[in-house]
């Protein structure tokens, strides 16, 4: 019997475990917001966050965002070397809120990595005649087989027009293009930076979430993780809202950045005729 594809599979995931180690330079003194802690929704245990200046504890605050996000700001670090510490581990799952009315209207707009407007018409045309489940998977597949995945290829201020026009980049490349894709066809779509177990190399990942059926589903044109064992972090319009470090002030040179994401009981095999949420 063939499974109702809107259906999520049954939990394969028990646990996660995550960990980031950020190293940085701060040349000039500096607020900053960190986006590495694993967003409310599953249980976490052995959760720590531990941040270094210059070997002297600092003790970050900690600000709800949107979608059960956490953020933890530094204001007014001095220069010095700054080390930020993250583990945690994520038991079960917790099903993806319901779309809301505000949901619906924020992220079917255009913004500021996701030019939906811009992009409308070649969109538009290439997948006339779509809907529902079958745009999903054309927008996730033509993102994936037209976008060549290439580290380097791609700068911090790079939207889903230049991803388009250079045909490469990154996950959050591949994660905007095809949000604004999808909003370009009527379809809400946001960005997550998630935690994602079997990701080589291993790094901080982003996917889109589109909205279909009143429900969240994760679209990954890079299918360099398993869906079912990505860990939300952030969620928002774009890399604006979900950047894993944001400099509000001053002057911070990345040195160094180590990210480890692995699930018991067993890494799962990532099933592409089925719709997956992020927990």
């Amino acid at each position: 019997m063939t499974p109702d594809p809107l259906v999520p599979p049954a939990a394969e995931v028990t646990k996660r475990h995550v960990s980031a180690r950020l190293e940085l330079t701060v040349r000039s003194e500096a607020d900053i917001v960190a986006a590495i802690a694993v967003a409310d929704g599953p249980e976490r245990t052995n959760e720590d966050m531990t941040i270094h200046l210059d070997q002297r504890p600092l003790n970050p605050v900690e600000i709800s965002a949107g979608h059960g996000g956490r953020l933890h700001l530094l204001g007014a670090v001095a220069p010095g070397r700054l080390t930020i510490e993250y583990s945690a581990t994520a038991v079960g799952s917790t099903p993806t809120p319901a779309v809301t009315a505000i949901d619906a209207y924020q992220y079917a707009r255009p913004s500021r990595f996701c030019q939906s407007d811009q992009l409308g018409p070649i969109a538009r045309s290439e997948f006339a005649g779509l809907a529902g489940r079958e745009l999903l998977d054309a927008v996730s597949s033509w993102v994936g087989a037209n976008v060549t995945y290439l580290p380097g290829s791609s700068r911090p201020t790079d939207g889903a027009v230049t991803t388009m026009l250079s045909r490469a980049g990154v996950c959050r490349d591949f994660a905007h293009l095809a949000a604004a894709l999808l909003r370009a066809n009527g379809v809400p779509a946001r960005i997550a930076s998630v935690y994602a177990p079997g990701l080589e190399p291993m790094d901080f990942h982003a996917v889109a979430e589109a909205c279909l059926d009143g429900s969240w589903w994760v679209v990954d044109p890079t299918t360099l993780a398993p869906r079912s064992s990505l860990l939300r972090i952030a969620t928002g319009v774009d890399a604006t809202d979900t950047a894993f470090l944001t400099t509000l002030r001053g002057h911070v040179e990345m040195d160094n950045l180590n990210v480890t994401a692995v699930v018991e009981p067993w890494l799962p095999n990532d099933d592409l005729t089925r719709l997956v949420t992020l927990s």
